[in-house]
């Protein structure tokens, strides 16, 4: 009934320089100088003009939406001259009706917007803010009685399952902007059987069923992500005029401060990482083939859950995240300092990702922000104020979901913006940023000592790791693999000691581009992922974290095959593997066998060459190291660097 037509071909973009080029969307303007360093990548106003011909519609009984699903940061959307929209935040969905705008022939002009301001988010973190159209642009012809297409870009349906002992209400309310209209609801389960049926009449705009579903089959996270699908029909004066659907998953889940997260009634500790959405060379100007590779990688890894930061994610991948059974934490880009106009903008950013997400099963926390402290104590009172604004904002809004933010790791135990949400978490690099990884432990068991009913995660941790860069005598700033394993060690076994915290996120799943960054001899990159930003190289760490979380899958991998070239004779080799015996073959010969669990370290001592193999039961890994005199100059950098972006 909806008739969809994407207008991505035969586009002109004109950049700063005034200069006009052909291209296709997804765009981004920054994806080449927004990732090599220098945090000089251009930031301002630039513009997209396309001309596309009227679609075919009854004007009489029709109407035609334009529809955006990501433009960063600020938009002017001009249509055959006349300014049809506006719109501020760069990540979410919006959309304008112009039925009346429209011409057999039109021209759209976009005026896109990603400079330094005071008022929309964010202008401020480590990351690099792209500038363009970087999602999909369509035109949308609906009937001109429909569910609602003009709250804050959502879908005109929002589903509330309640769980109740082995059934399950869910509660189903539309919006439509048709009198007379009536709505019938139909409930299919994953095999598209009829779950449940029911009819209500559109009333003010709006119409609630409660479908009782029997036995329910529960979207119970990766060991089964159990998805039904509700389909609503309206009809007006008997003739079915507009439909929308929507997948639905039924669950319960709790945050304990005293064994973490539960789902459906029992003990899920929650394990994952974080995810930017942007690649090498075409910036976060994604196609649905990255956020596939991107979710299959995370689901590799054995990651049970993801937060998607720091923004709005695009709806496909929080589709994917339903899919697979992850658990996410979703966020608005309140980041790193309070502007002192970007209140509304909070509020607008906040209202659009509940409104357009609400009904992804994954979804267990909204977040807030993340690391507000970071600019010291310039509005500290208007930035507390803002957040128990948004706190209740999200409350009212879904009473379903507890808020959650994340705190800069300078930020004290006791600041009072640390117990506004219901949960909480912390961005901690110690062992990175600041010496000893011990303080790891130290830290954990001081806030729960000072708070045993507060609800605390881990919201950020990590080292910079290049895959390129090696240590014979690994520490804290050298950027090497080495280090990153070293540390990442300490950390997994770090986060087994205190069950009670209801997640851990690694930050970052990838590399990212972060323009302001010059560290490990890429400028212009965050380092700390699992994966290269190209996706091509899955680092050492990459396999230490399979070991631990992914028991599915079972391998054996041989770390730092890369270090090829070794000095010292007497040589720790480490295996990761998720299997409970390791043996390891040096020249044919057994150095060795153990018993355990995720990490095996054997000594040998080096000859002039070394064929490495390691085996668990049918897996074998294998590589070659050799014995020189001294080390390339490449493994090393001129000077390590572990600071912070700022």
């Amino acid at each position: 009934m909806r008739n969809r037509i994407k207008i991505d071909k035969n586009w002109f973009f004109t950049n700063q320089n005034t200069v006009r080029e052909a291209v296709d969307l997804p765009h981004t303007w920054n994806a080449l100088d927004g990732q090599d360093g220098g945090n000089d990548y251009w930031r301002g106003t630039n513009t997209y003009d396309v001309e596309f011909p009227k679609p075919n519609f009854d004007l009489k009984n029709e109407v035609v939406y334009l529809q955006f699903h990501g433009v960063n940061a600020s938009s002017k959307v001009i249509l055959n001259d006349n300014v049809v929209c506006t719109h501020d935040g760069g990540y979410s969905t919006f959309r304008v009706e112009v039925t009346k705008d429209l011409a057999s022939m039109n021209k759209m002009i976009v005026e896109v917007d990603n400079s330094v301001n005071d008022r929309v988010y964010p202008q401020k973190a480590d990351f690099t803010f792209y500038g363009g159209i970087y999602r999909d642009v369509e035109l949308l012809v609906v009937n001109k009685n429909h569910f609602d297409l003009d709250y804050h870009g959502g879908p005109g349906i929002a589903i509330t399952p309640e769980v109740k002992g082995k059934d399950a209400d869910i509660r189903v309310e539309t919006w439509a902007n048709a009198e007379n209209g009536i709505v019938e609801v139909t409930l299919f389960d994953a095999e598209g059987n009829v779950a449940a049926t029911a009819t209500e009449i559109v009333k003010s705009s709006a119409a609630s069923v409660v479908l009782k579903v029997e036995n329910v089959h529960l979207w119970d996270g990766l060991d089964d992500p159990y998805l039904y699908t509700v389909e609503a029909v309206l009809s007006v004066n008997g003739e079915a005029v507009d439909e929308i659907t929507s997948t639905c998953g039924v669950r319960t889940f709790e945050f304990s401060p005293k064994d973490g997260f539960h789902l459906n009634g029992r003990p899920y500790p929650l394990h994952g990482v974080s995810r930017h959405q942007d690649f090498k060379g075409i910036g976060n100007a994604i196609s649905r083939a990255e956020h596939d590779r991107d979710m299959a990688l995370i689901q590799e890894v054995g990651a049970n859950t993801i937060r998607l930061a720091h923004y709005q994610h695009d709806q496909y991948f929080y589709d994917l995240c339903d899919k697979a059974g992850m658990i996410v934490w979703a966020e608005i880009p309140y980041i790193s300092e309070h502007l002192a106009n970007g209140d509304a903008n909070t509020k607008s950013q906040m209202e659009e990702l509940i409104v357009q997400n609400y009904n992804h099963p994954c979804i267990v926390t909204w977040g807030v922000s993340n690391e507000i402290t970071i600019s010291g104590r310039p509005l500290k009172k208007q930035m507390l104020a803002n957040h128990h604004v948004l706190n209740d904002l999200c409350h009212k809004m879904d009473p379903t979901r507890p808020t959650t933010l994340a705190n800069y790791a300078m930020c004290p135990h006791w600041h009072p913006v640390a117990h506004i949400t219901d949960l909480v978490g912390w961005n901690l690099y110690l062992g990175w940023y600041v010496p000893f990884l011990w303080l790891n432990d130290a830290w954990i068991k001081f806030w729960h000592f000072l708070y045993p009913n507060r609800c605390l995660c881990f919201s950020e941790y990590g080292a910079e790791g290049m895959p390129n860069l090696h240590s014979k005598k690994p520490k804290r700033g050298d950027n090497s693999e080495e280090y990153h394993n070293k540390y990442h060690e300490y950390m997994l076994e770090c986060f087994k000691r205190f069950p009670y915290m209801w997640a851990h996120y690694y930050w970052n799943m990838f590399d990212f581009a972060a323009d302001a960054r010059n560290q490990g001899g890429e400028p212009g990159m965050n380092h700390k992922g699992l994966i290269t930003f190209d996706r091509k190289t899955k680092k050492d760490a990459f396999y230490l974290y399979k070991a631990y979380w992914n028991k599915k899958d079972k391998f054996v991998y041989l770390a730092g095959r890369r270090y090829e070239k070794r000095e010292l004779s007497n040589q720790t080799i480490t295996v990761y593997s998720n299997l409970p015996e390791v043996s390891l073959y040096q020249n044919g010969k057994l150095v060795g066998t153990q018993k355990g669990e995720n990490v095996f370290k054997f000594n040998i001592t080096l000859e002039a060459e070394n064929k490495l193999e390691a085996v668990a039961g049918e897996y074998k890994d294998s590589c070659v190291i050799y014995k020189v005199d001294k080390e390339p100059k490449e493994y090393y950098l001129e000077k390590g660097d572990s600071s912070n972006w700022m």
